[in-house]
């Protein structure tokens, strides 16, 4: 038997007829051909056979010519010894073509990653964020996106496929969500776990978590908000980030853990830090070695990853990649990190409309009303009106009520307080900021902020104590609480002051005090940017891949989203590949079989 006729057995065992149609935008071992009118019927005849060819069928209302031959056989060179036959007046592919699926839900038209339009990408009606001016390019760049819709002809279902998102929770209760998250059973009946709470609610205060699950896995084609990349998906939530969006090596390590023990076969990480950690690396190794693959966001600072590192985007293990983030222009967004060895590809990041937890809402507080002190010296906090600071004038609460820079002092031996209950009982999370002007003089002098919730009363009698900052100290500055694990319908919040018998600083001054606080609801969706949101996009497409190719490995569905994505050049020198995530190329992409050999 000779190797020709040997080889082909060996090849048709890995590749249907079908998957080599995938593989390119016309039909293997097909072309169409238009014979010149002068040519006889028998000639025609004569030529195809005399190349091993047959005729399918003539089409006599166009008078061409469905040429078949084996389907291993170039394409172009087939066509260049039709075209060369004087005979023939053209020659061409039999194309394919796919059906346009696109998703009914209605705010698929901002969806620019999955349908570029070139349309402007405009704030949700629900959501807080407005979108990046600057990233709402002039111009027509339609067509860069992942090339959705084509994609969605072929696969729309992920759900053999679980994804672990490992982030700050999920709403598992928004519309475009439960239908698509991980059944825990009756050990996580909330689909997943809180590692930052050690319970199995991995709700989610933040709205990080639920806005990379919608982008994976939004309900599609419900008539309702988004669609993810996966219309239908198996998304476990893995809180590991708290209220403020950070986390630790413990909780991190510990929920790449549960994914992989729970089998999840993708994590979803849109994460990162500056250091190297060893133990966050062997989680990493973990998940290799039991075949999952873990994707990683690139960071947003601006930087190389080659010079400055982020993590777990630098890691090295075969299972991760790590994704930066592209604009609507398909450049690479100006805030994304970059790496020749350490970025692998990019993906659309910037502007991208997805789910939300809930409502959002910053309140101002005026300072000038409801708040209670104690008054036991003439140094007691009072409101300042008017006070100028940096200038600009606003509304203070000051010890002493005279506060000034230049001139005021509190008073010696004080233990002043002021306080104010805040209503919170329907809110999902917290968080206070505010300006402070502080100057003390004496290591006895403290001041301090306390909070107690289901209160009423001033909180530094029983309360706790959020910051403790003995004196001397002299500074001016911004102050971030969060205080989501203390929202009730009466938690008391408020500062104290206490010295001893120096008291000649100038005192503290409280200004431009607001509150922000999320409720959650099943029906909100917002806008957010980061290579946050570029590292679901190609997780949900890696989920689309693995589960169209059931017995793929992770380093089967590596080499398809690098094979099948699209060379862009922004990317060009600042990656690994190149390339940003293509879904239908990749789909199509067929991974060069390895380990044959031919025998006589």
């Amino acid at each position: 038997m000779s190797c020709r006729s040997y080889i082909y057995p060996i090849l048709f065992s890995f590749y249907s007829l079908a998957a080599l149609a995938n593989t390119s935008e016309y039909m293997p071992g097909e072309i169409l051909v238009k014979f010149k009118p002068k040519a006889s019927i028998a000639a025609v005849n004569h030529f195809i056979s005399t190349q091993g060819h047959s005729a399918l069928t003539t089409h006599k209302t166009n008078s061409f010519t469905h040429v078949k031959f084996n389907m291993l056989i170039d394409v172009q060179a087939t066509l260049n010894d039709y075209r060369n036959n004087p005979d023939v007046e053209k020659a061409q592919p039999n194309f394919i073509y796919h059906t346009s699926t696109l998703p009914n839900d209605p705010l698929f038209s901002q969806m620019w990653s999955a349908k570029n339009t070139g349309q402007t990408i405009a704030k949700t009606s629900t959501g807080k964020n407005a979108p990046l001016a600057s990233n709402n390019p002039p111009g027509n760049f339609s067509g860069n996106d992942m090339d959705l819709e084509n994609a969605w002809s072929i696969n729309t279902d992920c759900r053999s496929v679980v994804v672990a998102i490992v982030d700050s929770g999920v709403n598992y209760n928004h519309q475009d969500l439960l239908g698509n998250m991980w059944n825990g059973g009756s050990n996580y009946p909330k689909h997943g776990y809180d590692f930052v709470d050690n319970d199995n609610d991995p709700i989610d205060p933040f709205g990080h978590g639920t806005h990379v699950a919608g982008i994976i896995g939004a309900i599609g084609n419900n008539s309702v908000g988004t669609a993810g990349v996966c219309w239908k998906a198996n998304m476990m939530a893995v809180r590991v980030m708290d209220s403020t969006g950070s986390g630790t090596t413990a909780d991190i390590t510990k929920g790449v853990e549960f994914a992989v023990l729970h089998g999840a076969k993708i994590i979803n990480m849109s994460i990162g830090g500056g250091s190297l950690d060893p133990l966050f690396s062997d989680s990493i190794s973990v998940a290799q070695n039991l075949g999952v693959l873990v994707l990683a966001a690139a960071g947003n600072e601006s930087t190389d990853n080659e010079s400055s590192p982020s993590y777990p985007c630098n890691f090295t293990q075969s299972n991760l990649l790590c994704i930066g983030a592209l604009d609507q222009d398909y450049s690479m967004a100006s805030y994304s990190n970059y790496g020749q060895t350490s970025v692998d590809l990019g993906a659309p990041g910037t502007n991208i409309v997805s789910t939300w937890p809930g409502t959002e809402a910053t309140t101002t507080e005026t300072l000038t009303s409801g708040w209670s002190f104690t008054s036991v010296t003439t140094s007691s906090w009072a409101y300042k009106p008017s006070f100028s600071i940096n200038s600009s004038i606003f509304d203070t609460l000051a010890i002493p009520a005279n506060y000034d820079r230049s001139a005021n002092r509190y008073a010696a031996n004080t233990n002043e307080s002021a306080w104010k209950v805040f209503n919170w009982g329907s809110v999902a999370s917290a968080k206070i900021n505010f300006y402070i002007l502080l100057d003390t003089n004496d290591s006895s002098d403290i001041f301090e902020i306390f909070i107690k919730p289901n209160s009423g009363g001033d909180p530094s009698a029983t309360g706790t104590s959020l910051l403790s900052e003995p004196g001397p100290s002299s500074f001016a500055n911004w102050i971030n609480l969060d205080l989501t694990n203390y929202v009730s319908s009466s938690t008391s919040f408020g500062f104290k002051l206490t010295s001893n018998n120096l008291g000649n600083g100038f005192g503290a001054n409280i200004s431009q005090f607001s509150i922000d606080t999320l409720t959650y609801n099943t029906n909100t969706y917002n806008l957010d940017t980061g290579t946050s949101m570029a590292t679901p996009n190609a997780a949900g497409v890696a989920a689309l891949i693995w589960s169209y190719n059931p017995d793929y490995t992770y380093g089967d569905v590596i080499n398809s989203l690098k094979g099948g994505g699209v060379t862009t050049q922004s990317l060009v020198g600042t990656t690994v590949t190149g390339k940003a995530v293509n879904a239908f190329n990749s789909l199509n992409f067929i991974n060069t079989p390895t380990g044959l050999t031919l025998s006589k």
